[in-house]
């Protein structure tokens, strides 16, 4: 297989995936970054999207995040998020629900409650992604 990068997505509540891999794509703040085997450290902010991981010639799995924190050092990924989910654990159903709910909720908050309506564009974008994502599994 060659040289690998030992991958882990920890959430506050369990870690969601373990393993010896080839590649990490991740959405950072300023772009999206591929992480090989011997890269350079790094420490970077992670927007909202999907993190792919490529562990054999044409095998990959994929993640939805909901942001969060990327640090790369000596041939180890730790991307740590406060949701993440992989794409084939991924109930479309509920996502969509979801999405419904935020949108209508946004729909009724005032305009003047921002503190809400910024945790709603959260919770729709969170939603979004893990539809999204879902469909690459």
């Amino acid at each position: 297989m060659g040289r690998t990068l030992l991958c882990e997505i920890v959430t506050p509540e369990r870690i969601i995936y373990t393993s010896e891999v080839k590649m990490v794509v991740a959405p950072t703040i300023d772009g999206e970054v591929g992480i090989l085997p011997l890269h350079a450290p790094l420490v970077s902010a992670l927007k909202p999207g999907e993190i792919r991981v490529r562990y054999g010639d044409d095998e990959v799995e994929w993640f939805a995040i909901s942001g969060g924190y990327i640090q790369v050092h000596m041939d180890k990924v730790i991307i740590l998020a406060d949701h993440a989910a992989i794409a084939s654990q991924i109930d479309v159903e509920r996502a969509r629900h979801a999405l419904e709910l935020a949108e209508k909720r946004m729909a009724e908050l005032p305009k003047d409650a921002e503190a809400e309506i910024s945790a709603c564009e959260q919770q729709l974008k969170w939603c979004e992604i893990q539809v999204e994502v879902a469909k690459k599994a």
